[in-house]
């Protein structure tokens, strides 16, 4: 790689240095029912940027106007991470995302095209002569409004080995500055990955002036093993996303891979720029913004990821960490040990472990926090941090929101209709209403209704416990549609029930910004409010 031919992020010639793309905010919220707000977008892509993200894919600007505005904010943004948008090859996608990706200091166009038989023939109805030509006017296009392009062969591991040199030397040719090569179904084994990366560099003319990269999705459980393989292939660039995120089973994991490096220098002999103390907090950020849990037992993220219950394990720990851990919990953003806290501990612990924890609440939220706590160490044994980290987020989420539940009544069992009584504070003034369902939680959410008419439907009902035992909090997370709009909410308490009704109406809270934001009235309108449906 010479200085005159490198694209803007090649200014790093090590030949160990592995550039992360994370596509979070295109192939992650491709996810079914993940979409994300502006405001998410926005606040995601800042953290990866502290986080050290090498570039960004920010979306699919031609997809919607919205994408089009998240990815120009997006580009505006960012302060280091190279920021692109995705676009077919079709000359409006790429002037589209041109115009999107414009105001970046970084700015990148990803463009793509499949090249599998079956692709071929099946979806474009196109020979190969007739892609590479699609090539040659695309490429250039895209080359023709920024420094750096990305072109990606789709279904590149199902494309016969010559065909596929022959499009990548078609990319580079036109201007191409990256060169991706997907396993786009999870169809590769990891030796055939890395087979088909030495191959290609070695056959195409000029591959010494690109970057390559890798993109693998987790149909057989083998995206993070392919990605790697991949770089041993010759790849520097890994596209992934914060928890695996992305369509059917997934994406390699950022957080597998950028560990997966760190831990095994002995056998994967790279870097990268990744921040990894940031890498649960991005976890979270994500699980919270598009409303799938992560899994207890997740790799480096997972609740689990650095819990011991084994009584032998336990041994080996309080012996030697290496026993059982092979990376540093504080490496990865996780606390080493908890503080137990309980009913008797005073302001000033309380605010400490806050600190500890990363909260940093002015004084009015700090005392709503600590009475809110000490509500919950009246109800349970012992208060983890888990639980304390929940409390804070819920009353964060809820700050802000015109409605909020202020208490609830819930008569259920075998012997008749179940009931449900909930009080609720709107705009200031607190309301009443009662209503029968076919379970507490449909009783529940009935009453809500009454108070707070809405045609909205529910898409997701999810429970689980923040911490062991019978007296654990419950965290509740709900998702709400309507019209083709899509709202999370979450809630904790140790009651189950309280914790439905405040994820309920907090999604509620979300819906009816966004229906307001999307649909602006006129300046002389009445705003909607709560007892009219939205």
């Amino acid at each position: 790689m010479t200085a005159d031919t490198a694209s803007p992020i090649q200014a790093v010639s090590s030949k160990d240095r592995v550039f992360i793309f994370d596509t979070t905010l295109r192939d992650g919220e491709q996810s079914a029912g993940a979409s994300m707000t502006f405001e998410e977008k926005l606040q995601v892509a800042e953290l990866l940027d502290a986080m050290g993200v090498d570039i960004i894919e920010a979306g699919f600007p031609i997809a919607s106007v919205g994408d089009f505005e998240a990815v120009s904010e997006i580009a505006r943004n960012t302060k280091t991470a190279v920021v692109a948008g995705l676009a077919r090859a079709i000359t409006a996608d790429i002037a589209r995302c041109g115009e999107a990706v414009r105001h970046a200091r970084r700015p990148r166009i990803h463009t793509f095209v499949s090249t599998s038989p079956i692709h071929l023939k099946f979806q474009m109805n196109k020979s190969l002569d007739q892609v590479i030509e699609i090539i040659h006017t695309t490429v250039t296009q895209a080359r023709g409004l920024v420094e750096d392009v990305e072109w990606s062969a789709m279904d590149a591991t199902r494309t016969p080995i010559d065909d596929l040199c022959r499009c990548i030397e078609a990319a580079i040719r036109c201007g191409a500055t990256t060169i991706n090569l997907p396993d786009t179904v999870g169809y590769a084994t990891p030796d055939e990955y890395e087979a088909m990366f030495r191959q290609v560099i070695e056959r195409v003319p000029g591959a010494d002036r690109v970057i390559f990269s890798a993109h693998c999705h987790d149909d057989l459980g083998l995206a993070t093993a392919n990605s790697l393989a991949a770089l041993r292939g010759g790849a520097r660039q890994v596209e992934c996303t914060v928890n695996g995120l992305g369509e059917r089973a997934g994406n390699a994991a950022l957080e597998e891979i950028v560990m997966a490096i760190r831990t095994r220098g002995d056998r994967l002999p790279y870097v990268t720029g990744v921040k990894t103390p940031m890498l649960v907090q991005a976890s979270r950020l994500v699980s919270s913004v598009s409303g799938f849990a992560v899994q207890y037992n997740k790799a480096i993220v997972g609740k689990n990821a650095f819990a011991h219950e084994s009584g032998i394990h336990q041994d080996g720990m309080l012996k030697n960490t290496e026993t059982y851990e092979i990376m540093r919990p504080e490496d990865v953003g996780v606390r080493a040990t908890s503080l137990v806290m309980g009913k008797h501990s005073g302001r000033h612990a309380f605010k400490e472990k806050l600190k500890e924890l990363g909260f940093d609440l002015g004084d009015n939220a700090m005392e709503d926090a600590f009475r809110r706590f000490k509500d919950l160490a009246d109800r349970k044994k012992h208060v983890y941090d888990e639980d304390i980290e929940a409390l804070v987020e819920d009353e964060m989420t809820s700050a802000g929101e015109s409605v909020k539940v202020v208490a609830l009544t819930v008569i259920a069992g075998t012997g008749g209709p179940q009931k449900a009584i909930i009080t609720m504070d709107v705009n200031g003034t607190h309301v009443t209403k009662e209503a029968n369902g076919t379970g507490p939680v449909d009783a529940t959410f009935n009453a809500i209704k009454q108070i707070w008419p809405h045609e909205a439907k529910l898409s997701l009902y999810q429970v689980h416990a923040v911490t062991e035992g019978t007296d654990a909090q419950a965290e509740v997370s709900v998702r709400l549609e309507e019209n083709g709009k899509i709202a999370s909410g979450r809630g904790s308490d140790v009651d189950t029930l309280v914790a439905s009704a405040k994820a309920y109406v907090s999604a509620l809270n979300k819906l009816s910004v966004r229906r307001a934001k999307s649909a602006p009235a006129p300046a002389d309108a009445e705003p909607v409010r709560v007892g009219e449906r939205i």
